[in-house]
């Protein structure tokens, strides 16, 4: 081929690909976050996500699943836009939130986590069409040691270490192609999806991390909830059902969520 045809195919294929790049980076992006009775941190959560952005504010859904508490009003005066899961835990409630989404890049994030200053450029700017799911990497709002060691296993890309704390984007294409959240799941929804994921696209870990709660750890204990966790997670690979699990869970760890009564009532 002649030098002059090599680079014009150079030229051509340079441009085509910044092209896909700028498109990328102008995709829009619906926030979505999974809440039940979280009064006590949602405003903060949203005011600091809307704060992030200097030009159009993205589309934050919270996706409550039955809040007992001001979470709805409280989330609506932030700015917010409150959607009703008709059916309760975290993996409905994000369906529900990625049902009403018109952004198309999905990015799921719990609400007791802050994703770092400039979290929409980044996903905009790796959420591609070879890199269509990703997440951030992992630290928390308390120094300990082990807290420490825990987080820094999060920058590598490993199935049994990677939780949604660390929250999730994905394009939204892939998200519905595969079905989205297994809604009979109360636990390891997490991880069950990003299976499915892996067979459909490339998944990235980014460098920069998310800032999640500690305050688990601490009601707990910070060794025996990672005892309690892995214990929960051997249970799961081991094929033991969901009523098992949530039974380990709510037996084993303080102030669970899921021994609400009226939560426990809806599923």
């Amino acid at each position: 081929m002649p030098q002059t045809d090599q680079a014009f195919l150079y030229v051509w294929y340079k441009n085509l690909s910044l092209l896909k790049e700028g498109a990328m980076m102008s995709a829009t992006v619906s926030i979505i976050i999974p809440t039940y009775n979280e009064a006590q941190g949602i405003q903060s959560l949203l005011y600091y996500l809307f704060n992030c952005v200097s030009e159009t504010a993205p589309e934050i859904i919270v996706a409550d699943g039955g809040s007992t508490d001001e979470t709805c009003m409280l989330a609506q005066l932030a700015g917010a836009r409150v959607v009703h899961s008709p059916k309760k835990g975290r993996a409905a409630q994000m369906n529900a939130g990625a049902a009403q989404a018109s952004g198309e890049i999905l990015y799921f994030l719990h609400a007791d986590t802050f994703p770092p200053p400039d979290f929409l450029q980044l996903i905009q700017r790796n959420c591609s069409s070879k890199y269509g799911a990703g997440c951030f990497r992992l630290q928390f709002n308390k120094k300990h040691w082990f807290l420490k060691l825990n987080a820094w296993f999060t920058r590598f890309d490993v199935d049994t270490i990677r939780f949604g704390d660390q929250s999730l984007y994905v394009l939204k294409d892939h998200f519905m192609k595969i079905g989205g959240f297994c809604d009979d799941l109360l636990l390891m929804e997490d991880q069950e999806i990003i299976y499915r994921i892996k067979k459909r696209t490339n998944f990235n870990v980014l460098p920069a991390a998310v800032t999640t709660s500690a305050q688990k750890y601490l009601d707990n204990g910070v060794y025996r909830l990672q005892l309690v966790f892995f214990y929960i997670w051997l249970l799961y690979y081991l094929g033991y059902s969901q009523q098992r699990l949530v039974k380990v869970y709510n037996k084993l760890i303080k102030r669970s969520k899921l021994k609400d009564e009226t939560y426990m009532r809806q599923n």
